[in-house]
């Protein structure tokens, strides 16, 4: 959906609250409509640049929104943690890492189609930087690690509860689930194949297709319904990611300040230099978890290896956006 001068003018105008209650209600708008197994791959790349377009606007024009980004926009972590503390008696959060507002339809109309109610399907902020580590603390966990083998403790905010991290094929994650009234369960899925497809020649494409075959299948929706039995299912994710193998090459100034400032990555921790370009290529942030640089917008360089085309860490609506997703069964 192009953005027209009265949708910019909207946003301009808007106090920053509004302004992201408007961004983010167009990206689900754009992200959530159902999807077919058939020509995934060709609609959600075209969604993907339809995003690109406001992410252009929050780089170019309204950099500033950035800036207060983790002060207005309600953090996923709190939302998990508030979500966890309403009078359920049995509970369930299934974390899918790397989970991104494209892959909501799939959920969304599967759960539709499999006789799950749909209570709730909107997004909030991820940390800031969007690294798995970060959400992790964010909910009072040392580590995603810190879960495995139901290692979670009980000093963390979704307490008491049976915890679990693992990387297993879905048949044998619902082997997992025990009678336990309260599940967290972080499976390191999409994560681990988006980083393995992030080299040259593959991409948002090659990932598309492997998450529409996993998010149809029958088992994982059979995993899905072993942890709403009997319980109230949150599914959310700790960070999205950027389709980077889209975005544009920089200009040769800028490309240079970012390879050698952040290298083939999307982001660098502690105070630094963040260029004199107007617009900036590169904002510098103070968040909870400590100073960081974060690329802004839809930026690529040349680094040595090859810039990945799948990544997660700068400031681009679908890095910094979680899906949040509440179902019965």
């Amino acid at each position: 959906m192009a953005l027209d001068t009265r949708h910019l003018g909207d946003l301009t105008n808007a106090t920053d609250e509004e302004a992201w209650r408007a961004v983010i209600d167009r990206v689900l708008e754009t992200c959530c409509a159902p999807l077919s197994v058939n020509n995934a791959s060709a609609e959600v790349t075209r969604r993907d640049r339809s995003i690109g377009e406001l992410d252009h606007f929050l780089s170019s024009v309204a950099w500033d929104l950035w800036e207060s980004f983790g002060d207005v926009v309600p953090r996923n972590a709190d939302q998990v943690s508030e979500w966890w503390g309403k009078p359920y008696s049995k509970k369930a959060v299934l974390i899918l890492d790397g989970l991104s507002l494209r892959e909501m339809p799939w959920l969304i109309e599967g759960a539709k189609e499999r006789g799950f109610t749909l209570h709730a399907s909107t997004a909030y902020g991820a940390e800031i930087p969007s690294e798995t580590n970060a959400f992790a603390k964010a909910l009072g966990f040392n580590s995603r690690s810190q879960l495995q083998n139901n290692g979670g403790g009980m000093s963390h905010r979704l307490a008491p509860a049976r915890t679990e991290c693992i990387d297993l094929p879905w048949k044998d994650c619902s082997d997992l689930i025990d009678a336990s009234p309260n599940w967290i369960f972080w499976h390191q899925w999409p994560d681990t194949k988006l980083h393995a497809t992030a080299g040259a020649g593959q991409g948002l494409s090659v990932l598309t297709n492997e998450i529409s075959s996993q998010l149809t299948s029958d088992d994982f929706w059979a995993f899905l319904e072993r942890l709403a039995t009997g319980r109230r299912l949150l599914i959310t994710s700790d960070h999205g990611y950027a389709a980077t193998g889209e975005f544009f090459d920089a200009p040769d100034e800028q490309a240079a300040f970012l390879k050698s400032t952040l290298k083939s990555g999307r982001l660098v921790p502690g105070d630094h230099d963040p260029g004199p370009f107007v617009p900036p290529v590169a904002l510098q942030t103070n968040s909870p978890h400590g100073p960081h640089l974060l690329a802004l917008g839809r930026w690529k360089w040349r680094s040595q290896g090859g810039y990945p085309t799948l990544a997660h860490g700068g400031l681009s609506l679908l890095e910094m956006l979680c899906p949040f997703i509440e179902l019965t069964k």
